[in-house]
């Protein structure tokens, strides 16, 4: 049974171009599947029936799974019937006796300018090379959205500091080129001129990757999320995970009047849907004047953020200290499908 499953993983990662986080999670899924089978005595998957698989799926029900990755589970299964039945491996699709759970829509969660003003100083408070990466690192993710995937897979000819962009390689392979801001640049700059020479001193250092862990080698995902949970606790800034600085800096940039056209292309979502999620949060009226300085974000620092969306605010009316005026106060979210 195993050997099917594998083939069918090779199948998603080469033709449909899945990412390799992708592909791991369906091998999971569908490898518990084939233990549930296997403990009730299928030993193949021509004489699987819906009963079947529908009674694996009330287990996971039963020992409470979240609806969404029951619907993960469920999207696995069917996907992986429907190769079973084009390669003419079973004689019968089960992907359509499935039914897919329904899922409660999700909710972003992002942090306000006062917590991601103290997370990127935290890395500030020390001076290695490991804190001037880090502090690069954490700007470059606040600056752009880009997923911490991506972020680590970044090499040294994917940056262009005189153009102030870098390029990114997103899921399926999709590019982007993605503007960087001021702090950004001046960030990334630092790094590489005193920081990544000393990381990378040490024998068979990897020349191409732009940001190196201690050993001279590509910083992994695993890694980078160590650091930041070290920061953020440093910072007191709670319930932060890489994927918080994505949410951070779509609902700050659409909150400060960048054009949800142009936000949907710097998080590289191929659904401007997915994108709107950031409009939908529904703050209250009371509004502060906060300063504003040329190409800054707001200080939101009174705004506590939960996901993007539309807050109402009145756009600055000039660079260089003009003003700009914006809501304060609980906000409630709208939470819908997410493509991340």
């Amino acid at each position: 049974m195993e050997e099917w499953v594998e083939s069918y993983l090779e199948a998603l990662a080469a033709k449909k171009r899945c990412s390799p986080h992708t592909v791991m999670a369906y091998r999971n899924d569908l490898m518990q599947l084939e233990a549930h089978l296997t403990h009730a005595g299928i030993t193949t998957w021509r004489v699987v029936v819906p009963e079947d698989v529908t009674a694996y799926l009330q287990s996971l029900r039963e020992r409470q799974y979240a609806s969404s990755t029951i619907a993960r589970k469920t999207a696995a299964t069917k996907s992986f019937f429907q190769y079973l039945k084009q390669e003419e491996k079973v004689e019968t699709d089960l992907s359509p006796f499935l039914a897919s759970p329904h899922v409660d829509r999700y909710i972003p969660h992002a942090i306000t300018t006062d917590e991601v003003t103290r997370l990127l100083a935290a890395p500030t408070r020390v001076r290695t090379p490991e804190s001037v990466r880090d502090a690069a690192m954490l700007q470059l993710l606040y600056a752009t959205g880009m997923r911490v995937s991506e972020l680590v897979a970044l090499d040294l000819e994917h940056l262009d500091l005189v153009a102030a962009c870098i390029r990114c390689q997103g899921r399926a392979a999709r590019e982007r080129m993605v503007p960087l801001t001021v702090a950004a640049t001046d960030a990334l700059q630092r790094y590489l001129a005193q920081s990544r020479p000393v990381i990378a001193r040490v024998h068979g250092a990897d020349t191409a990757a732009l940001f190196l862990n201690h050993r001279g080698q590509r910083l992994t995902r695993q890694g980078f999320w160590l650091l930041l949970k070290g920061y953020a606790q440093s910072a007191a800034v709670r319930n932060v995970t890489p994927h918080t600085l994505r949410h951070t800096f779509a609902a700050h940039a659409l909150t400060t009047g960048r054009q949800l056209r142009d936000v949907q292309t710097m998080l590289g979502h191929v659904s401007i849907s997915t994108t709107q999620v950031y409009q939908r949060l529904h703050a209250v009226t009371t509004v502060v004047t906060v300063p504003m300085t040329a190409g800054a974000l707001p200080a939101l620092n009174v705004v506590k953020m939960l996901g993007g969306g539309t807050m109402a605010a009145r756009r600055p009316r000039a660079a260089g200290g003009a003003a700009a005026t914006v809501p304060v106060g609980s906000d409630i979210v709208e939470g819908v499908a997410h493509e991340d």
